[in-house]
């Protein structure tokens, strides 16, 4: 059966790309996964994923931070920003369990995410809501009378469209932070329901820390929401989305197969950059190194190489200035246990 209703959107060259390239990538990355034991970097993805979505949503708190309070210890920050990791991470175990197209579970995700932080937690809105950027009111959500008819018409949609799963999860974003059905939280339940909808498509993308991408282009995450909104349709947002997926596929893969390659130096390099921005100078200094022509040969050249670190002024390598940080690649790495 057709679905009712069509949430507006133009399939362009762009999307069918960057959905042949994710259907490509997936496939190098299971066949590389076939041999070889479960992926150790699951519990580290969905870690990441919880920590870039609330920082998305200004949470303060650390990566080390995160991963400490999911392991069950105590860790001082502020009690409402702690709250949101052990509701986040509540939230993406239960996944599993949702279905999709389900406005009762659409509104149990909520009551998770917003437990004990918000008194409506997993009820609609009741009251009119508007995203203000300074003193500039950038979008005005429908009324609150009418979300409940929306939300309906959207996971019909959602149940009997027959779009590619990719774009689907992608258009049900940008619908669902449109229509803002909740007071709070529309970010990171948004967020979750579109990993929900791509791991009913393939597992691969429960743990996949998608968020982690979205979170390194926020401004640009919220300059094509605001373009969408202008245009009326969500096909910028779906082509930047699926861009950011692609791009966390091909981090996974990277990060898969030159995780074992490394050096100990290169290791410690990014051990030393895991939260600063530091020049050569300052990295020497940190691994107590006196012998710059080592440093770069064991260190440095390698690690940007591996596309593990990068310059901050990439036009100009050899600038006084350069700087080095890590890539999101680089990050990943750091986020995979010991066996």
């Amino acid at each position: 059966m057709p679905p009712r209703y069509t949430p507006p959107y133009t399939i362009t060259s762009s999307i069918l790309s960057s959905v042949a390239e994710i259907g490509a990538e997936i496939g190098r990355l299971t066949a590389r996964q076939e041999t070889r034991t479960a992926p150790l970097l699951r519990r580290q993805n969905r870690i990441r994923s919880i920590h870039a979505s609330l920082a998305i949503e200004n949470n303060t708190l650390s990566l080390d931070q995160v991963t400490a309070i999911i392991s069950g210890k105590r860790v001082l920050g502020p009690p409402r920003e702690i709250q949101e990791v052990k509701n986040a991470y509540a939230a993406y175990e239960a996944l599993p369990s949702w279905n999709p197209a389900s406005s009762k579970d659409l509104l149990a995700a909520h009551r998770l995410m917003l437990h004990g932080l918000a008194e409506d937690a997993g009820k609609f809105r009741r009251g009119s809501v508007g995203i203000a950027k300074g003193k500039q009111l950038v979008h005005l959500a429908p009324p609150a009378s009418r979300v409940p008819a929306l939300i309906k018409d959207l996971l019909g949609w959602l149940k009997h469209t027959d779009a590619h799963p990719l774009i689907a999860g992608c258009v049900f974003h940008y619908e669902l932070e449109f229509i803002h059905p909740f007071t709070d939280g529309n970010g990171r339940v948004g967020r979750l329901w579109q990993t929900l909808i791509l791991s009913r498509w393939h597992p691969i993308f429960t743990f996949l820390p998608v968020e982690a991408v979205i979170r390194d282009q926020q401004a640009s995450y919220y300059k094509v929401l605001a373009a969408c909104d202008k245009s009326g349709n969500s096909t910028a947002f779906a082509e930047f989305l699926l861009a950011a997926l692609l791009l966390v596929l091909r981090n996974s893969a990277g990060t898969d197969q030159v995780s074992d390659q490394v050096s100990d130096q290169v290791k410690a390099l990014l051990h030393t950059l895991r939260r600063d921005t530091l020049s050569a100078l300052e990295c020497m200094k940190r691994l107590k190194l006196a012998h710059r022509p080592t440093f770069r040969k064991n260190y440095l050249s390698p690690a940007l190489s591996s596309g593990l670190i990068e310059y901050t002024i990439p036009e100009k390598p050899q600038s006084r200035l350069q700087r080095y940080r890590l890539t999101s690649q680089g990050h990943a790495l750091l986020s995979i246990p010991k066996s």
